[in-house]
């Protein structure tokens, strides 16, 4: 699998993502200048990721701006032949704002910028993120956000649920989800979903932060794990 990660304008976790890809994984990788307008290079079969950042300074609101830049018709496009389209904190918001995920994400309920670790469980195993996730399986990864919290419409929600587009919610370390357990008030917990076509993901942890032994945690590993097992599987 190849993978190509966007470089917006105040990404910073571009390199993040490239060393866990490139260096600790050992995948194929490129970066993608926001300013690129082809995608031809990569196959159906193959990512790109919107990493996290503060694109165009989040002026507006976070990826208003990145939303219009030049590689996102192409992403878009991509996304719509079925490619896989992978968006993290920022990116996640991208893929939001260019409508490529359902919903919005807001300002934190208390209104500060959150930096820790969360507990996530993990509600799906039918995602080329997941599948390789025991359903119910908690995972420990970092956020690092001012705008993080998810909101959608009843109507929307409620879509959500039945088409099992909900990858991730917030939870304490024993899997309970409820207030307490919500780092941004973000609607029932929400942290990660995915498209209804399910080959457009959006998180708002940082799995890339969550890769490496010496980091002291590697829980964020098995995701990015379970997306190349999936392309072995697609290409084998």
């Amino acid at each position: 699998m190849k993978f190509g990660v966007v470089v917006f304008p105040g990404s910073n976790c571009d390199d993040d993502m490239m060393h866990v890809l490139k260096d600790v994984l050992k995948a194929d990788v490129v970066k993608l200048w926001h300013k690129e307008s082809d995608l031809s290079a990569f196959e159906t079969t193959d990512c790109i990721i919107l990493p996290g950042g503060f694109s165009y300074g989040d002026y507006l609101r976070c990826g208003a701006i990145a939303r219009f830049s030049p590689i996102m018709n192409a992403v878009v496009d991509f996304a719509n032949r079925g490619g896989y389209v992978f968006g993290i904190c920022n990116g996640f918001q991208i893929l939001c704002e260019a409508g490529l995920l359902p919903g919005v994400l807001l300002l934190n309920n208390h209104q500060k910028f959150s930096c820790k670790n969360v507990w996530l469980k993990t509600l799906t195993e039918d995602s080329i993120l997941t599948q390789n996730i025991k359903k119910g399986s908690l995972l420990k990864i970092p956020i690092a956000h001012a705008e993080g919290r998810y909101h959608t419409d009843s109507d929307t929600l409620q879509s959500l649920k039945a088409n099992d587009q909900i990858i991730f919610k917030y939870c304490d370390s024993s899997g309970k989800i409820d207030e307490s357990s919500n780092p941004n008030g973000s609607l029932e917990n929400i942290a990660g979903i995915c498209n209804k076509s399910r080959n457009v993901f959006g998180m708002m942890p940082h799995p890339e932060r969550a890769s490496e032994s010496i980091l002291g945690n590697v829980d964020g590993l098995q995701l990015f794990e379970s997306l190349i097992s999936k392309h072995i599987a697609l290409v084998s």
